[in-house]
């Protein structure tokens, strides 16, 4: 392989030094600790999610956009780019670390109690404890307005009653923050693990992010304290800001998952011989490589310019649904044409590339359907909603 695909631009002119460590530190312990066993844990369908956060916390990448409580306090350009070297190894490996950091973290850092912020997130960004984020619903997933899910007030305490579905890092967390409609509108709470009435089963049968960890939630008159709930939150805007930090890590990480194949496909159509030649010598297999190229540069660039808007202050949700309709398409894209260019040896586990191509199959779809976000878009340049 004679270059780096997304080299070609030079891309570290956009970057400053802390941000290009940042990657580099991040790059390292995906190298150390993900490639040499992500195929295993793939085909097991597990992860050994605590003993990787407590890794990543040393490496200050929970919470990492965050300021204050133990958290690095850094850019959303930084938090991109660990994002995409996380994603590199395996988009499991990046959920685990943006559910910890932009959902569960960032709705205590933003909505909770000065008492809830120091009690829970320093020892979240060591990753001594885990969290997960209950939004989504079996019957109200692009829809969450539509939650069944109650909080219904018994004295100082409060009871929560419904089933939270598609729940990153749920068997494994020590804290659930489980938004409920309350009398007064959506509203947020710290559900602690083992409570009585809550009960989280794992997802069987997945044939797409199985190094990961994803679980339903069942609360059955789950009981707790006043002090549980997130003062802060508000209405449905509180969960979906969340959503928006989250997006903007799946915007940068799902370029990693792309590069990780293009890189892939470069050495291996180098080294293949047909007919005499490398496929890499021939021109349609070139094209293909140039088109990808052209692709995740792209998608590369707009991650790095919707961080630096998050960094002013003035990121707006339709910018991030852009950005996460164009990248996670590229990316399967890319992750599509390099499974075939690998031919028969594309679809074993001794090559990243299928798996990836599986994974980004969810991640088209979670945090904001592919449609939901075209329909975003779409509402921000007719100024007509269109989804109902």
């Amino acid at each position: 392989m004679s270059a780096r695909p997304l080299d070609l631009l030079d891309l570290d002119r956009l970057l400053t030094p802390e941000e290009r460590d940042v990657r580099d530190s991040t790059r390292r312990f995906v190298d150390a600790r993900v490639r040499p066993h992500v195929a295993g844990w793939w085909e097991a369908g597990t992860v050994p999610a605590r003993e990787l956060a407590r890794e990543a916390g040393a490496l200050g990448l929970l919470g990492m956009q965050l300021e204050g409580y133990g958290c690095a306090g850094l850019g959303a350009v930084a938090y991109g780019l660990a994002c995409a070297e996380l994603e590199a190894g395996d988009s499991g490996v990046r959920s685990l670390v943006s559910v910890q950091g932009s959902l569960a973290m960032h709705a205590v850092h933003a909505y909770g109690s000065e008492e809830q912020r120091e009690r829970w997130l320093p020892p979240m960004a060591r990753g001594e404890v885990l969290g997960c984020f209950g939004l989504t619903e079996p019957d109200a997933g692009s829809d969450p307005g539509s939650m069944r899910t109650r909080a219904e007030r018994d004295g100082d305490d409060w009871v929560l009653s419904g089933t939270k579905m598609w729940i990153t890092n749920g068997t494994v967390a020590d804290v659930a923050v489980v938004w409920a409609r309350t009398e007064d509108g959506v509203r947020g709470f710290l559900v602690p693990a083992g409570a009585p009435g809550l009960t989280v089963r794992e997802v069987p049968r997945k044939l797409s992010l199985r190094a990961s960890v994803t679980a339903e939630l069942s609360l059955d008159g789950v009981q707790v304290p006043a002090d549980a709930r997130l003062p802060g939150a508000r209405g449905l805007s509180a969960p979906l800001s969340c959503l928006v930090q989250a997006r903007l890590g799946i915007v940068a990480g799902v370029v990693g998952a792309g590069r990780e194949c293009l890189e892939t496909a470069l050495r291996y159509t180098g080294e293949r011989r047909q007919f005499g030649r490398p496929l890499a010598a021939f021109q349609l297999t070139q094209a293909k490589l140039a088109d990808m190229t052209a692709a995740l540069t792209g998608a590369a660039l707009l991650a790095v310019h919707l961080g630096r808007i998050a960094e002013a202050g003035v990121l707006r949700p339709e910018q991030v649904s852009l950005g996460k309709l164009n990248n996670v398409r590229a990316a399967l894209e890319v992750a599509r044409t390099c499974r075939a260019l690998l031919g028969g040896a594309g679809i074993t586990l001794d090559h990243p590339v299928m798996r990836h191509m599986a994974n980004l199959e969810t991640v088209l779809t979670y945090e904001g359907t592919h449609e939901v976000h075209q329909l975003v878009v779409g509402q921000a340049l007719t100024g007509i909603g269109a989804f109902r």
